[in-house]
């Protein structure tokens, strides 16, 4: 069996790696399109990919750029003459369903990271309409296959499979390097949020950057009112080149919060600062499960906002506490809440970590999606 997979970043999407990673110590012959020149290629190569260079994004803001793009898609399918194509994003699966027309026979998967673009009826109508007969979805949250079936995609076509994370990086992690690092005892109370900077889409209608940080400035301002004791982290540097918008957020707290939060900036020793963390905070205001997986493998105590797949893994007041998106008040009493009973909060987490091994083991995931595509080959 030969799967293509279509990825627009060569520096990010680990998630994608990681299945395609499984997927050939299954068996199945990868192959994978990417941007050239990313960090991200090696790790591609040592894991067993056949890498392709080229940029397949569609060219929403470029729109010169497409023919070439529409050359370039054609080409590799005739060169590769995979079983199916597998794509991981919105832009490719435009310019891998338009360049190659709705009718074409080849079987084709859109393996949904996120459900950014379900939400806004433009984007929506957008992806939906360009699909042909041989199109399939598989949803990375409960909420996304929901939305596919309100838009009338049958059963046969759509299926849910969990990006799955590498389990053994996120356990047996001794505490203290944090707070080594920011020079605070034990007695402190850390509050922490792990996520890169991505500037608000105008576009979207978005005034807050998607990840939720000014939520989080916000409802840690409220916070300090009632619990001095407390120090927030941001761990995550300004993605896609979105440093004025970092310097904004940074400004941001700096007025409203002193220096009762640190910027840490991109890291790559993440699994070694959870340890550390009081409380896991996910504000986020659209979201796949994000981070909430990764904190919940540490069983650090972990809240999200009630969108996406969250829910998928974060069950309020079993594994973790929920709360509405864009609501600092309601973000604060939720932090106050897991401080306040760390026994607890503690339990949820444990709890958590176990659900989050259950559904988001990437050799499970990835067995999953070997049998996906089984199941569409013989359809």
């Amino acid at each position: 069996m030969r799967a293509l997979h279509l990825i627009k970043t060569s520096v990010g999407a680990s998630w994608a790696l990681r299945q395609m990673r499984e997927l050939v110590g299954l068996g199945v012959e990868v192959h994978a399109a990417l941007p050239p020149g990313g960090p991200m290629i090696r790790h591609y190569e040592a894991a067993g990919v056949v890498v392709h260079s080229g940029q397949l994004d569609f060219p929403i803001r470029e729109l010169w750029r497409w023919p070439d793009r529409r050359r370039a898609m054609r080409e590799l399918v005739s060169r590769v003459r995979p079983d199916l194509i597998h794509s991981h994003f919105v832009g490719t699966t435009l310019t891998m369903r338009l360049a190659l027309g709705r009718d074409h026979p080849l079987p084709r998967v859109f393996q949904v990271p996120g459900p950014l673009h379900l939400e806004h009826p433009l984007f929506r109508r957008a992806e939906l309409r360009t699909a042909g007969p041989a199109d399939r979805w598989i949803g990375a949250c409960r909420w996304t296959c929901r939305r596919y079936r309100a838009c009338g995609i049958p059963e046969d076509r759509l299926f849910l499979s969990y990006y799955g994370a590498d389990l053994e990086s996120f356990h047996g992690r001794a505490p203290g390097k944090l707070r080594r690092e920011l020079g605070v005892d034990a007695g402190t109370r850390l509050v922490g949020m792990v996520a890169y900077l991505y500037a608000p889409k105008r576009f979207l209608g978005q005034a807050r950057g998607l990840k939720g940080h000014e939520d989080f400035i916000d409802a840690l301002a409220l916070v300090l009112k009632r619990e001095a004791g407390v120090l927030g982290v941001c761990i995550g540097g300004a993605w896609g080149g979105a440093t004025a918008y970092e310097g904004r957020v940074r400004a941001y707290a700096a007025r409203r919060l002193g220096d009762r939060l640190r910027f840490l900036g991109t890291r790559g020793d993440v699994p070694e600062l959870y340890p550390d963390l009081d409380v896991a905070v996910h504000p986020s205001h659209s979201e796949n499960v994000g981070g909430a997986v990764e904190s919940l493998l540490m069983e650090v105590p972990t809240i999200t906002t009630d969108v996406g797949g969250f829910p998928d893994l974060v069950i309020s007041g079993e594994t973790g506490l929920l709360v509405p998106p864009r609501d600092p008040p309601r973000l604060a009493s939720a932090i106050r809440e897991v401080l306040d009973d760390r026994a607890g909060a503690r339990a949820m987490a444990a709890r958590g970590g176990a659900r989050a091994r259950e559904l988001f083991d990437a050799r499970s995931s990835a067995a999953e999606i070997r049998e996906i595509y089984r199941e569409i080959l013989h359809s």
